[in-house]
């Protein structure tokens, strides 16, 4: 059974791209990670898993 399940998710700030059709999913119990370099979109990713900000698209 899948907990997480993303399909597509994109973000701009201000014409800049933060995230482009961003998929993955995450079966119940299973850990996952998010590694990248600094401006990477990590963060971004994470705030609109929690609801703190608004996808533009997914």
């Amino acid at each position: 059974m899948k907990s997480i399940i993303v399909n597509n998710i994109s973000k701009s700030y201000k014409g800049k791209t933060a995230l482009k059709d961003i998929s993955f999913d995450v079966d119940k119990g299973e850990l996952f990670g998010v590694i990248g370099p600094d401006g990477a979109g990590k963060t971004t990713l994470f705030r609109i898993l929690t609801t703190l900000i608004l996808a533009d698209s997914g």
